[in-house]
C-alpha cells in the first residue's frame, strides 16, 4: 500500500538567526487552495495567524500583493488595517493573465485551457489599470506595481498584445509614482526584456519568482535589477536557478514564498505561506556556501532598499 502524501502545511523551519522579508505573499489566496486534507480537521488560519507564525521563525515583514481587482481592493483594505499594518506593505498591479480577460480577449493559449472570465474582467483593461493607479496613489503603504508583465504559457498572439500593453502601462506608472516594480515572467523573458530595455525600467525592478538562467541573470545584474527567488530554487531539476542564483550579486538577491503556490522542495503539492520561506533561505545559503546569519541580513537589507521601511 503506498505511502499517504501529506497535505497540510510544511513544518516549520528553524528560527532564522536575522529576520527577512517575504517580498511577494498572496495572503487572501491561500485559504482557496486549502481543503480538508490540508487543514487536518483545524480552522483555517486568519491573517493574525499567518503574521505571527512567519514572525516566529524570523520572518517578520510581507509585501501582500494583489494582482486583480478583487484582491487589490482586498490588499487596500488590509494594508490599512492598523492590527496588521506595521508587518506589511503591498503591491498592486493588474497580472497579465488578468490584463488578457479585461481585454475581451478569449482566445485558447499554449496552455490548451478555455478563458474562464468572471464578473470583474467586464472592466475594461485601460479602466482596470486606472484602478491600480487609484489605490497606488492614495495608499502610502503600497510600494509596488505588481505583478505585471508578461506570460506567454497562458496566452496566444491577441493576449501577447493586451499583455505588452497592460506591462507598459504598469512600467510608466511604477516611474510616474517612483515605486519598486515586481515583473511575472513566464516563457516571455526576451519579450519582458525588450519592454524594459526599449521604455526604461523603474529604478528598483524585481523578477519576482526568477524563472530565468544565469545569462539572464547576469544581464540583469547589469543593469541593476533584483532577482527574487522562491521554492523552484530548490526543485531538484532547477539546476539553471541555482547557477543563477550564484550568478547575481548578493546585493541584488531577494526572497519570496509566492504563498500559497510553489512551496519549496521537499514539500510541493502542499499549500504555502509566509513563513515557510524560511526553508528557502536556509537552501538559498547552501547554494551560495555562504554563513546562513550573512545572507539573512543581506536579504532584510536588499528589502528595505527596494520597498523602504516597514
Amino acid at each position: 500500500m503506498g505511502r499517504k502524501r501529506e497535505r497540510g502545511f510544511p513544518p516549520d523551519p528553524e528560527v532564522l538567526p536575522v529576520a527577512v522579508v517575504d517580498n511577494h505573499t498572496h495572503l487572501d489566496a491561500i485559504e482557496d487552495v486549502l481543503d480538508e486534507r490540508a487543514l487536518d480537521g483545524g480552522p483555517v488560519p486568519t491573517v493574525a495567524d499567518h503574521l505571527e507564525r512567519a514572525a516566529a521563525v524570523g520572518v517578520d515583514r510581507l509585501v501582500q500583493v494583489g494582482c486583480e481587482l478583487p484582491s487589490i481592493a482586498w490588499t487596500d483594505a488590509l494594508l490599512r488595517d492598523p492590527e496588521h499594518g506595521s508587518r506589511l506593505l503591498g503591491a498592486v498591479a493588474i497580472h497579465p493573465n488578468e490584463a488578457v480577460l479585461h481585454a475581451g480577449v478569449r482566445e485558447v493559449g499554449p496552455d490548451g485551457l478555455e478563458p474562464s472570465p468572471r464578473p470583474h474582467h467586464a472592466t475594461s483593461l485601460d479602466d482596470a489599470v486606472a484602478r491600480v493607479a487609484e489605490v497606488a496613489r492614495a495608499n502610502p503603504r503600497v510600494r509596488a506595481v505588481g505583478e505585471t508583465g508578461m506570460d506567454l504559457f497562458r496566452t496566444g498572439p491577441q493576449g501577447e498584445v493586451a499583455q505588452r500593453e497592460s506591462f507598459r502601462a504598469h512600467v510608466a506608472l511604477a516611474k510616474e509614482l517612483g515605486l519598486a516594480l515586481q515583473i511575472h515572467d513566464r516563457d516571455a523573458h526576451e519579450q519582458v526584456i525588450e519592454v524594459l530595455l526599449a521604455d526604461g525600467a523603474p529604478d528598483r525592478t524585481v523578477f519576482h519568482c526568477y524563472s530565468g538562467d544565469e545569462q539572464m541573470a547576469a544581464l540583469a545584474a547589469a543593469h541593476g535589477w533584483y532577482l527574487s527567488f522562491a521554492g523552484p530554487v530548490t526543485y531538484p531539476r532547477n539546476d539553471h536557478l541555482r547557477e543563477a542564483l550564484r550568478t547575481v550579486p548578493l546585493e541584488l538577491v531577494l526572497v519570496e514564498t509566492d504563498a500559497p503556490y510553489l512551496p519549496p522542495h521537499p514539500y510541493r503539492g502542499r499549500p504555502n505561506a509566509p513563513y515557510v520561506a524560511g526553508h528557502t533561505v536556509r537552501a538559498m545559503a547552501e547554494v551560495l556556501d555562504r554563513p546562513l546569519e550573512e545572507l539573512c541580513r543581506a536579504l532584510s537589507e536588499n528589502s528595505e532598499r527596494v520597498y523602504g521601511s516597514w
